[in-house]
């Protein structure tokens, strides 16, 4: 059975990382290039990148470069979450902690090295020796060890049965580079990476100009599960302002436009004749905590009644309307979500919307009368709830103005809603600071464990003092079952115990949005949430 200790100690380390970069929309430089001097198809993006070298990046700007440029063992082909071997010709199990991959002959970097075993072994043992403070170390908790017994064979040695290594290998610490040009103890430059055209992905880098500008040609050398990128030239043109980026898509200064616009933005666009919008699953997901000790009769309160306390969790899911704050507060651009497991991934489920409310995703108040008045609580409940505008985006004013309006007309509670700054919110709310609180997340791959280990483990980065023996049971068998028909069903009823006891109420998950030209073809968002250039044409 799974270390649950030592995968929720994985999942704290990803909640500071992956949380906090979800929300990374805008600060990049202005893009200074004119739409005369850029080649073949063009992107626009809001995005930042923090490094091309994928030790030193662990957020979604970097790694939408990195996924266009290097290869990966495992990938999501497109239109799939699930991953299948990409410049690999295999990858299995060969016991509950060997995990072995075949990597495919004559693979080549697009500099003409040779792209071996020892070039793989190399990419995961430099993350863990850098170890920096922005890379995505963590993610490799796991790994003990890396044997390469020849040229084409890789095998991993794992601490513990974890069914979701595949996917870690398709996740911010996959990306594999040349051991001839990247540096074994440091970050390597930029301007280094691309003058050693270290590149074995779909595309090779030409002109790097960081949070600018980057022209991408295509690799080649490229033989993996994603194919021949359909056009032969690509330019990325960075925008500091999502009004920017709206404009020169509109003027067709850019062919895409993909992270991000605001809401209004988007809306406006959809009237737009001349652009078409392509909405698709997104990873990022927004929900309530409640901790469990400070919550209204949790356990540190004088008035502790477990039964009490599971009531008014109960009660503010039966009265919480998820397609209201969906629209009228963000315009469509995320959809309610009724699980912590958003829609798209393989063994998401939906208890949240027969459990509470009309049991059909809507409210009722009623229901949650009777759930109060059973349990014993009279008069209106106070809830505290507490916000972070700065992280989670300045719409969350709004968010949590709706929330407090929908709790508080339902008669049944008295609501103070108070926003805090992120550096301050992200260590009081571990310190039992706050009785109810947002928070988001934004996955490191496209499997479900992703959306439960972290926040259900004994050790989870939530510490909201939840700590059932049921779930970290269910959690322990889905990592280590084989059998993905077994490990979807683990999955189901990992949500439903959670929905049950709502340690957490998942709120909206935010869609993939894309606005392109109408000459544009190929663009693709699906359920692996990447975004590649390859598949697009025009």
């Amino acid at each position: 059975m799974a270390s649950v200790t030592k995968r929720g100690k994985r999942g704290i380390a990803l909640g500071a990382g992956a949380a906090a970069t979800a929300l990374v929309l805008t600060g990049c430089a202005s893009s200074s290039v004119s739409s005369t001097d850029l080649n073949g198809l063009t992107i626009g993006t809001t995005d930042k990148i923090t490094s091309l070298d994928p030790a030193g990046s662990y957020d979604n700007g970097s790694f939408a470069v990195q996924n266009q440029v290097f290869p990966f063992l495992m990938n999501t082909p497109v239109g799939s979450p699930d991953v299948k071997p990409d410049i690999a010709t295999k990858g299995e199990f060969t016991n509950d902690t060997t995990y072995e991959v075949t990597l495919k002959k004559g693979l080549k970097f697009a500099n003409g090295h040779d792209l071996t075993s020892s070039d793989v072994k190399f990419s995961f043992d430099r993350e863990l020796k850098i170890n920096n403070e922005n890379g995505p170390q963590s993610l490799l908790a796991n790994l003990k060890s890396i044997d390469t017994p020849d040229d084409t064979t890789v095998v991993f040695h794992l601490d513990h049965a974890d069914q979701t290594w595949p996917q870690v290998l398709s996740s911010p610490a996959g990306p594999i580079v040349d051991e001839q040009v990247f540096s074994a103890d440091k970050l390597t430059p930029a301007a280094d990476i691309v003058k050693g055209k270290a590149f074995a992905g779909q595309y090779e880098i030409t002109s790097y100009k960081e949070n600018d500008t980057i022209q991408y040609k295509a690799n080649k050398e490229y033989d993996g599960l994603l194919g021949k990128a359909k056009t032969d030239e690509v330019t990325a043109s960075y925008y500091t302002k999502e009004t920017d980026l709206k404009l020169a898509v509109q003027q067709g200064d850019v062919d895409v436009a993909y992270r991000s616009l605001t809401p209004t933005d988007i809306a406006d666009l959809r009237k737009d004749d001349n652009v078409k919008v392509t909405d698709g699953p997104g990873g990022e997901i927004r929900y309530l905590v409640f901790n469990f000790k400070t919550q209204p009769f949790g356990t540190g309160q004088s008035d502790a009644d477990e039964a009490k306390a599971l009531a008014v969790r109960q009660a503010v899911a039966d009265v919480v309307d998820r397609e209201k704050l969906a629209k009228d507060v963000y315009n469509n651009t995320y959809s309610p979500v009724y699980s912590m497991v958003p829609d798209g991934l393989t063994g998401a489920a939906t208890p949240f919307k027969t459990l509470y409310g009309d049991g059909n995703g809507g409210a009722d108040v009623d229901k949650a009368k009777k759930t109060l008045s059973d349990a014993g609580v009279s008069g209106k409940v106070q809830l505290d709830i507490q916000y972070a505008p700065d992280h989670y985006g300045s719409t969350s004013d709004d968010e949590y103005a709706e929330l407090k309006t929908q709790l508080e007309n339902s008669g049944l509670f008295t609501v103070n809603i108070q926003s805090t700054v992120y550096t301050t919110y992200a260590v009081d709310r571990t310190k039992d600071a706050y009785p109810v609180y947002q928070l988001g997340w934004f996955p490191d791959f496209s499997d479900a464990d992703n959306y439960l280990s972290p926040f259900f483990t004994k050790d989870n980065f939530v510490q909201n003092h939840y700590d059932d023996p049921t779930i970290q049971k269910l959690i322990a068998e889905e990592q280590a079952e084989s059998d993905a028909s077994k490990r979807a069903d683990l999955i189901e009823q990992a949500q439903q115990q959670e929905a049950e006891q709502i340690s957490t109420l998942p709120l909206l998950q935010g869609k993939s949005i894309a606005v392109a030209g109408k000459d544009v073809k190929g663009l693709t968002l699906d359920a692996s949430f990447k975004f590649r250039y390859a598949t697009l044409s025009k």
